[in-house]
């Protein structure tokens, strides 16, 4: 079934996406928005292009996650899945079911939510590939039944659209629909102020410039003189500066009293640290992510003790069982296109943010104690 209506022509026709790609934002300003509504998307992209070490999280995030393999309940099938998984393309530039994962994982954290739609051929048998959405455009509502979900789209020109096979898009959302970066546009705004301080301050102070002072002797010549004098002490200042920049080193010499000071010498600039560091903080718990990596060593030990290790793997679990469903559709989806009736799981890689070596004693002193267990056991 195709999902326009298209006059008939000799060359068969291809199926278009219904939903709008999703394209962040790449035009840079260091100013946020005040308010969240109705511009999120703008705000969100803005923030990440502002803060670096927010889009540092989130990238380290989608890697922490880890690999994920489709495993089908079929034996038979599994490896015809496994093409599919490893070839389906994914918009203009990806392939594999792991670039799609990534990418709406990445609009999960970003936006609170995220959308892609499943693109079939015309004929809607086979699939062709899968879509990213631009989740700032979609609209959810109830469907024919309380648990079943109509999806529009909105257009550049302003209409609306509503989506003709919504059994084609797979849909998720964080809690309550919030993304990740809820609440950090004021602690970012605040920040960027102290680097945009900063940065105006080293533009003040930081190149260095220099008063030359020429304080002519009571004498009635150097009186009326003093000008000529003051003009030929800056231009032979300006021509000993200048030098410098081709390796050629003047030396200045005047006559009288002359006095050269750097401006702003006596000056220190404000210790910003203390405040930088207690805006990172909040940023950092924010986003559930040890400071250490992303960059931010405030501590001897630069390592993850168990606790952290543990929190952080509870926050990637998290993540898992929301991207968990939409593969396993995409997965039955295909097997289903080819006449297949089968489920899929998925398998995720094991989370090892923990040392080695630690595991390795965590495991001795276990079996120790099931080898104690058991002679017990025996004993009695």
């Amino acid at each position: 079934m195709k999902l326009f209506g298209r006059k008939k022509n000799d060359t068969p026709a291809r199926a278009e996406p219904e939903l709008i790609p999703a394209e962040r934002s790449a035009e840079w300003s260091s100013s946020l928005p005040e308010t969240v509504e109705p511009f999120e998307k703008e705000l969100f992209d803005r923030l990440r292009c502002s803060v670096p070490v927010i889009d540092a999280a989130i990238m380290k995030i989608i890697r922490l996650t880890g690999g994920f393999r489709v495993v089908c309940s079929d034996e038979r099938y599994q490896e015809m899945l496994d093409g599919f998984c490893g070839s389906v393309p994914v918009g203009l530039t990806g392939k594999s079911l792991g670039c799609f994962a990534d990418s709406f994982l990445d609009s999960l954290l970003t936006y609170g939510s995220a959308a892609g739609e499943i693109v079939t051929d015309p004929q809607g048998k086979e699939i062709e590939g899968l879509w990213n959405g631009d989740i700032s455009r979609i609209r959810i509502a109830a469907g024919s039944s309380p648990f079943r979900r109509s999806y529009t789209v909105a257009g550049n020109d302003g209409s609306v659209k509503k989506v003709a096979h919504p059994e084609r898009i797979v849909y998720a959302s964080l809690t309550g629909g919030h993304s990740l970066l809820r609440g950090l546009p004021a602690l970012s705004s605040i920040l960027l102020r102290i680097y945009r301080c900063i940065g105006q301050n080293y533009d003040r102070a930081g190149n260095v410039r220099y008063a030359v002072t020429y304080k002519p002797s009571g004498d009635a010549g150097d009186i009326i003189s003093s000008r000529e004098r003051a003009v030929q002490i800056a231009r032979e200042w300006a021509d000993g500066m200048n030098s410098a920049r081709y390796g050629q080193v003047k030396d200045f010499v005047a006559v009288g009293d002359v006095d050269i000071k750097v401006i702003g010498a006596e000056n220190q600039l404000f210790d910003t640290e203390v405040p930088v560091r207690q805006l990172l903080e909040q940023i950092v718990a924010k986003l559930s992510i040890p400071p250490f990596l992303l960059g931010l060593s405030w501590s001897s030990t630069e390592r993850m003790s168990s606790q952290q290790a543990d929190i952080l793997t509870s926050e990637l679990e998290y993540y898992r069982r929301l991207l968990t469903p939409v593969l396993c559709d995409i997965g039955e989806s295909f097997l289903c296109s080819k006449g297949i009736i089968a489920g899929c799981s998925v398998e995720w890689d094991n989370i090892n943010l923990q040392d080695e070596s630690v595991l390795a004693e965590a495991r001795l002193r276990n079996a120790q104690a099931a080898e104690i267990e058991m002679r017990l056991a025996a004993g009695k």
